[in-house]
């Protein structure tokens, strides 16, 4: 019992330590900015009593570290200022916007998961054969294509030539709106309403973005399965079991896919993390209305509250995202208990 109060004692200190990394490095990069804070307040025409003002209502006239104590405070309670782009509250903003990031991320990571898993088995038995081949170059291909160059190019093919898919946004026109919003994923809010006509439009508009997601997710997830699945056949009881006669498949399915479970988790879980914040090019090119494109304008219109909300957020996903995969670790694996 002891044992097990120190081990979560030290993950949630762990944990703390990280998130307050990520509040100092999100308060410095907002301090060194060459943006002053208090004219996209005011505006530029404001006289020299009112920026004085505002200076003051802003706290920045009190020393740097009441300042980060202050910004701390008021992140921790949500509240990450108003942003100037929008006119409303950045927390409001952000509770928009990330649904859309995180059904696109789900859904490719999903695809990553469920191709690039069973390729990389298949490639690591079969190694050296024409299935290891192509998963090397499948994999090779998603790491080395730039992702806006296939969204412009799987547009112009599957949309503006083939019209299988929807084009740019979430939604057509028609249905713009037009589904309650419950949970922001507009796949199961559709889906809550029974409104099949809306949900078929949605799936049409994100099955391009997401499948692209989920080839560069395919191509690092089946690159690390097959490393993992290489190195557990060769250990020793992967010989011993298939000299006690049993089948190939169940050696590969039933003890070495096993023991690459845990490390695997780990991969799928950061692979999704970095599908949430690396998703801008993605959005932009899809006009994906997501946090990495509210992020990307915010930054082009000097709106560092937005910028520094959205990236809290990002961060703090990827903190619980290690944190859940650690959790899971422990409890697949004996001997991390």
């Amino acid at each position: 019992m002891r044992r097990r109060l120190r081990s979560l004692g030290g993950i949630l200190l762990s944990l703390a330590l990280t998130l307050l990394g990520l509040l100092l490095v999100t308060f410095v990069i907002g301090r060194i900015m060459p943006i002053d804070p208090v004219l996209k307040v005011v505006g530029e025409r404001a006289t020299q009593a009112q920026y004085d003002a505002a200076y003051q209502v802003m706290g920045l006239d009190k020393p740097i570290w009441q300042q980060f104590l202050r910004y701390m405070a008021e992140v921790l309670r949500g509240d990450f200022g108003r942003s100037i782009s929008t006119g409303h509250a950045v927390a409001q903003d952000l509770l928009r916007v990330f649904p859309a990031t995180l059904e696109l991320a789900m859904l490719g990571t999903l695809i990553g998961v469920c191709v690039g898993v069973p390729l990389g088995v298949i490639a690591a038995a079969r190694r050296g054969g024409w299935l290891d081949q192509i998963a090397r170059v499948v994999a090779l291909v998603g790491y080395s294509m730039p992702i806006f160059w296939l969204g412009l190019m799987g547009l112009l093919l599957f949309y503006g030539i083939l019209g299988w898919v929807g084009g740019p946004g979430r939604q057509g026109i028609i249905h713009d709106g037009m589904v309650p919003t419950v949970t922001g994923l507009i796949l199961v809010d559709s889906l809550m309403a029974g409104d099949w006509a809306a949900f078929r439009d949605a799936f049409s508009h994100i099955v391009l973005p997401a499948s692209l997601l989920g080839y560069f997710s395919l191509a690092y997830i089946s690159r690390m399965t097959r490393s993992f699945m290489l190195e557990q056949l060769s250990a020793e009881y992967v010989v011993t079991a298939r000299v006690k006669g049993l089948s190939e498949r169940r050696v590969i399915w039933t003890h070495a896919f096993r023991n690459i479970l845990v490390p695997l988790i780990t991969v799928i879980a950061l692979s999704f993390g970095s599908l949430l914040e690396g998703s801008v090019l993605t959005e932009i090119v899809f006009s994906w209305p997501g946090i990495g494109q509210y992020i990307t304008k915010a930054l082009l219109a000097g709106d560092m509250n937005a910028v520094l909300g959205g990236t809290v957020v990002i961060g703090t996903c990827f903190v619980a995202l290690n944190l859940l995969s650690d959790i899971l670790y422990r409890l697949l694996d004996p001997r991390a208990r």
